[in-house]
């Protein structure tokens, strides 16, 4: 794949994106997503640069912001950790590389599930992510993550209760 024909305006100066390349930058949004959905932290903040951007602001409203990969992965748990289950399922990947630097867009859908048995207890978003990488002597890490929502299914409220529930697990294990 050709990255003049990602970018699609055949301006770029980036290079072609190498097999081995594509694998690495997909398997860095695999990560991410079983990560979160093993609830493997240490796995989950492995993917990252010491300090990331984060922008998830088309789901929360939220403006950007610059913290510590350790920060951003503390401040997942307690929504993960008080869910069911959950599931991100990455499609469609679409990288640029530019020497040491790389674009990798990818769609996601990820489910949410407050209680298994409950019907009304899920939450679905659909959308993509796109992340600014950057090859580093450990190899590819993610330094910026967008999150831009296209649609949404089901009970968005159960994403507080969740936080709620996982705050006070949290709280009762320390």
């Amino acid at each position: 794949m050709r990255a003049d024909e990602v970018a699609g305006d055949g301006t770029t100066t980036a290079e072609e994106v190498s097999p081995e390349d594509m694998v690495r930058l997909c398997d860095l949004r695999y990560r991410y997503a079983a990560g979160i959905d093993t609830r493997d932290w240490p796995l989950h903040r492995s993917i990252f640069t010491d300090e990331i951007e984060v922008d998830f602001s088309s789901y929360s409203g939220r403006p950007s912001a610059r913290m510590s990969a350790d920060d951003w992965v503390l401040g997942l748990q307690p929504l993960f950790s008080g869910l069911a289950a959950s599931q991100h399922t990455m499609t469609n990947p679409r990288a640029v590389v530019t020497g040491d630097r790389a674009t990798l867009q990818m769609y996601v859908q990820a489910e949410h599930v407050l209680d298994h048995d409950e019907p009304d207890g899920w939450f679905t978003l659909g959308g993509r992510y796109d992340d600014r990488m950057v090859r580093t002597p450990a190899g590819w890490r993610i330094e910026s993550v967008t999150l831009t929502i296209m649609w949404r299914r089901g009970r968005p409220d159960i994403m507080d209760l969740a936080i709620e529930r996982g705050s006070a697990a949290l709280g009762a294990s320390s």
